[in-house]
């Protein structure tokens, strides 16, 4: 089967990342069937560096200009061209050879160059959350007029794209995301009230980078996931439910009309999603590790708390609303997050600052990439004032 596949060549946004070290695990791995065509970062320039040196890549962007010279000197001599700022990040995604972009830049600077990438009709390997949650309607209408498909990494909504293969048009009654309800699913609002950023950096089953952990504790990532779901298969917002599922063992499900469940497993790792959105539509050899069912015979369920997690019910509230209320969100989660990584705010009070941006910041309808770009703004700037 895989003599069908041809060499696909992978432009990867936010390489230094935890998505983007492993998606290079995965091209590693599969030296036949992958070549990497661009690598970027936002500053971890020595990584950068080491990276380039080990996959040799047509190119390669730093996204902070003041390490340019220093990406430079180290790649001298080699056949790599090596290119800086946001401008640089945006135009490389539309390099004529590029077959897929893995879009896993951390927050809402993977807004443009996934437009860019879309437009330039490349197969998006998609794995930024935040870009369908500021602007899904905007991506998905891009996405339709220039015929690029969008494939999801996320291991949730990968496992929900494997649930649908096959199934064609029959109808969804529900999508059933998981959730590992983070490292404090038992703690009480007093003890979540003293939680420091030491105890949420420490999630019980998933390595992923500081932003995309605190989300996790705080419930935020699921909210988002939410929101993503709803674009990335074109379900209404009653139609998404979370259950809280501590083993990380089943990814997510599909329930159909017929009230049949399909659901996809497979250990926490989060090459196999990549892989797959690589490969699609086949699924090749890995070298991942397998499920011992001798070891995980205990799956459990429950509800999750957004009374204790308030950030689950405000990215509902913001997917309810529409227009640009997702964006103002998002926005203001960029902000606390930053803020609680740096001591300046508590755990719970992330929330009270997100709830009051939302009542704070312009709503707009129907809103276009301009508007889009304003309201980021606006919020961030509120969001500050409020800390």
């Amino acid at each position: 089967m895989t003599k069908e596949i041809k060499k696909k060549q992978i432009a990867i946004l936010g390489s230094t990342g935890s998505i983007g070290s492993q998606a290079l695990q995965v091209v590693a791995e599969h030296p036949d069937l992958y070549e990497v065509y661009a690598l970027t970062a936002n500053n971890s320039v020595e990584q950068l560096i080491q990276q380039a040196r080990q996959f040799m890549p047509e190119a390669v962007v730093i996204a902070n200009e003041n390490k340019y010279e220093e990406l430079k000197q180290a790649l001298s001599g080699l056949p790599i061209k090596v290119y800086a700022g946001v401008e640089a990040l945006c135009q490389v995604v539309e390099s004529g050879p590029i077959d897929i972009v893995l879009s896993a830049m951390v927050g809402y600077a993977g807004l443009k160059p996934t437009i860019n990438a879309i437009k330039a009709r490349k197969q998006i390997a998609l794995a930024n959350k935040e870009t369908l949650v500021v602007a899904g309607e905007l991506i998905n209408s891009l996405a339709n007029t220039y015929k690029a498909p969008i494939l999801p990494v996320d291991s949730e909504h990968s496992a929900i794209f494997q649930c649908l293969a096959g199934e064609f048009d029959n109808p969804i009654e529900k999508i059933i995301l998981t959730a590992s309800g983070g490292p404090f699913r038992a703690c009480s609002l007093e003890q979540l009230s003293l939680v420091k950023k030491e105890q949420a950096l420490k999630h019980p089953n998933w390595e992923m980078g500081a932003k995309i952990t605190i989300d996790s504790a705080s419930m935020m990532n699921k909210g988002f996931e939410v929101i993503e779901a709803k674009w990335l298969f074109g379900v209404r917002p009653d139609q998404i439910e979370v259950v809280v599922h501590p083993q990380s063992v089943i990814h997510s499900m599909v329930q159909f009309e017929d009230g049949s469940v399909k659901a996809q497993l497979g250990m926490p790792d989060m090459r196999l999603p990549i892989q797959y959105a690589f490969s699609y539509p086949y699924r090749i050899q890995s070298s991942f590790e397998r499920i011992d069912f001798t070891k995980c015979t205990n799956l459990t369920f429950e509800q999750p708390d957004t009374k204790r997690f308030r950030n689950l019910a405000l990215a509902y509230e913001a997917m309810n609303k529409g227009g640009n209320m997702p964006c103002i969100v998002n926005a203001a989660n960029e902000v606390v997050v930053a803020a609680f990584l740096r001591d300046e705010i508590g755990f719970l009070q992330m929330s009270d600052v997100i709830e009051q941006t939302m009542c704070k910041v312009s709503y707009i309808n129907q809103p276009d990439y301009d508007d889009y770009v304003a309201t980021d703004a606006e919020a961030r700037r509120i969001a500050a004032g409020l800390i």
